[in-house]
Order: C-alpha cells, then structure tokens, then sequence
C-alpha cells in the first residue's frame, strides 16, 4: 500500500448524513450562489486551481460535505481537524506529512478545519508559511463571521465565501437521493415515504440538511416492517423523529447580533408583528429577558422619546416585571411592551438633543455656571454673590418667567409635530411669544 494511500473504511456505522456526502459537483445540492455554472468556485474546482478556502454559514448548510466533494473532485487527500479538540502538534504533524506527499508523489492535501475560528492567533499563525507556499488547500469552516473571528492575513490569503441555509427544495432533493441511494443511502430499504412526512422534515429543519437526514434514518431504523414488507415513514414519525427545533443564536456571533438589530429596527418602523417575531426566536433560543427588556427600554427613549412619554413608563414596567416574574410569563408584559412601542408615534428629538449637548460639551469652551444658578444654600454664599436675582419661577403668572440659564445661548432640543411633542412645541413656542412681546413692552 502506498505510504500516503487512504485507508477503505467500512461505512455502514457512519451517520447517514457522513455517508451520503457528496462525490461529484452533480450530487451537492443548493449553494448555486457560489456553485453555479460560471461561479468562481465552480471554475477553480474544475479548472484544478483551488486556492484556500473560508467557508462561513450555519449548521447543516454543507461546509464539510462541500470540502469533501472538493478533495474527491480534484483527486486530493482529505484531512480533517476539529480546531476545538485538535492542537499546533497535531497541525505541525498534519502538514508535515502534507509536505512529504506533495514532494514524494505530487499529490496534494486539503486540510479540513472545522470550526477553524476555535484557532487561537498563535495556531492560526502556525499555518501562515504553508498555505502561503502552498504545501496545503486549506478549507475552514465556521459559524462565525470569519471577519471578526479569523486573524486578517489568513483572510488575505484566502477566498471566504458565505454559505446559506439550504431551500427547503433542497433538502427534499437531499431526502429523496437518500431514499434512493442503494451504495450509501437507504435504497436497499424497502421505505414507503410520505410526501407530507418528507415535507415536513424539510420545512420544520430549517436548512439543515444533518438535522433531516438524522431524522429520516432514526425514524426509518426505529419503525417495523408492515405485513407487506414496508416500512412506512409517515407524517407522525417524522414528527417523532425531530427533537425540538435548534434556532441558530449563538449569543457572542452574528447571529445574535443580527437578530437583536432587526428586532430593534423592527420597533422603530412601527412593524409590531416582525418585532414580535425576532423577539419570540430571542427567547425561544434562550437569550435572557432582561436583555430584550433593556433593548425596549432604550428604544422607547431613543426612537418614540415624548412623542409618547407613555412608552418608556411602560418599558421600564415589563423590565421590572421580567426580573421579577422570570420566565415563561416574562413573555407577556414584554410582549405588551414591544406592541405599544413599536405602535407609539415616533421622535427621536430627545436622543438628537442629548448628542448636540454632548458635541456641544467635547469640542467648544466650557461655559461657567451663572451667577444667579449657582448654590446659595451655604453661609457665606451671599458675600460671594451666589444666587443674586435668581428668579423664582413659581412666583409668577403661569409658573414661568424668562431668564438666562447659559451664559451662551444653546440650542439642542427641536421638538417635531407628533404625538404629544406636539404639545411640547406648541407650549416652547408659547413661551417665546411671551418673550418677545415682554422686550418690545420693555
């Protein structure tokens, strides 16, 4: 046997999901965004110039099956690595013999790192010289953005590419070639599969082509032959043979992120139904209340502010009450929340204001409190000045009267026309009028 020949490994206590990865370009379903017919990958794969690859997306999308097909298209050695259980030994061993393979039989390796963002910068680093020199093809795969989670010149010397959850058409594609395949598949299983079981196993996955396909084995394994000889894999086994449904919320990556941004855009376009939405996956996913709480919280401020005072009240109510009450009933008063706010007319007048303040306070000259502001409360205060013909507002007619609180006229808080600002800008508006007719009486 040639030293660098793979062994023949009995396939047959593979999961269904490892036996069934694909050979050929034919036999990979979905991913035509990067695998179309005059897709770049596509034409490195067949023209034999494949570079180093990043492969990004979701559980079950087909990153391993995909390098898998690779290195069986271009007649390459497979080495696969799990960076979270593999170290720089293993990885300086691995390439070693990459090395070796290359010079003494001019075949070339395809390293697999799975879950390659696990890599810390050091182990990252250890592959830098190789893939540059190209001893090896490199072929990551994550989960992670690998914008943030891969070191930049690995980045630099490799084509990332994003990898979408499969269409639902997909993985039907994908359960149908299982029932056929005879060589690695269920084929020589006499199966009877519904089309409401199959479609239901291709809806309720959710592009995870490894989740349906354990599904259709344990359920077509666990199921006796009828008196005809079938084994019927309907509806009601398909539904046995999911556990509950896995939402993709990894709450340090992207999708965390993402999710939490479209919930938050959602309340600020006034789209109760889509807010309620993003906010239902957050808390099936197990993200804590309270988080979700102080994002309503910030954006009853933020984006609805005193066109409705009303909606940080509210708020700030279903944040206390989602500490107090936990959950599952936490759901309901911030369900209530996210509805009135997101309904609630909307100003961000307030958090405008606050920001010119702040610009205001960071790149001009401080101003000195006046005179007439400053504390008087102290003995000695009067010897200082402190307070001298400060104004009482409450002394006179309608609570009000004019006088300077800046020593510089500053001008941060404009008031729109929704909702309750309105009242707001009718009484600031009010009051101008009295200053002005106050200096022409003067």
């Amino acid at each position: 046997m040639d030293l660098f020949q793979e062994n023949p490994q009995d396939n047959k206590d593979k999961p269904l999901a490892v036996r069934l990865r694909p050979e050929k370009l034919d036999e990979f379903f979905g991913q035509e965004h990067i695998l179309g017919k005059d897709c770049i990958l596509t034409r490195a794969i067949k023209s034999d110039r494949l570079a180093s690859l990043i492969l990004y997306g979701p559980p079950g999308c087909g990153k391993t099956s995909l390098a898998w097909c690779i290195s069986k298209v271009t007649q390459s050695c497979f080495v696969w690595l799990n960076a979270t259980t593999s170290n720089v030994e293993e990885l300086r061993n691995s390439i070693a013999q990459a090395k070796l393979r290359k010079n003494s039989s001019g075949r070339r390796t395809i390293l697999f790192i799975d879950e390659i963002h696990r890599f810390n910068k050091a182990q990252q680093d250890v592959l830098m010289p190789d893939v540059e020199e190209a001893n090896v093809i490199l072929i990551g795969a994550t989960v992670n953005n690998p914008f943030f989670s891969i070191a930049s010149p690995l980045i630099s010397r490799s084509l990332v590419l994003e990898l979408k959850p499969l269409k639902k058409e997909d993985i039907s594609k994908v359960l149908n070639s299982a029932l056929k395949d005879k060589k690695r598949g269920l084929g020589n299983l006499k199966i009877k599969a519904g089309k409401k079981a199959l479609s239901f196993l291709a809806e309720v996955c959710d592009g995870d082509a490894r989740r349906a396909l354990n599904a259709l084995e344990i359920g077509v394994l666990t199921s006796s032959p009828g008196s005809d000889g079938l084994i019927r894999f309907d509806l009601k086994v398909a539904q046995e043979s999911i556990q509950k449904k896995i939402v993709l919320y990894d709450r340090d990556g992207d999708s965390h992120f993402d999710t939490a941004s479209a919930f938050i855009k959602s309340m600020r376009g006034s789209d109760p139904d889509s807010a309620l939405y993003w906010m239902a996956k957050m808390l099936y996913a197990g993200e804590d209340p309270r988080f979700i709480a102080r994002r309503i919280c910030i954006l009853a401020a933020e984006d609805v502010g005193n066109a409705d005072p009303l909606a940080l009240v509210l708020a700030n109510a279903a944040l206390q009450i989602s500490e107090f009450v936990g959950m599952p009933e936490a759901r309901i008063p911030l369900a209530q929340a996210v509805i009135y706010v997101s309904c609630a007319p909307k100003s961000n007048a307030s958090y405008l204001a606050i920001d010119k303040a702040y610009q205001d306070v960071e790149n001009n000259r401080l101003q000195e409190v006046p005179e007439h502001l400053k504390d008087a409360s102290y003995p000695g205060a009067e010897k200082l000045g402190r307070g001298k013909d400060y104004k009482y507002p409450h002394s006179f007619k309608g609570h009000y009267v004019k006088q300077d609180y800046t020593l510089k006229n500053v001008k941060y808080y404009e008031p729109t026309d929704i909702g309750y600002e309105a009242k707001i800008k009718q009484r600031l508006e009010k009051l101008k009028s009295k200053q002005k007719s106050s200096k022409k009486n003067s």
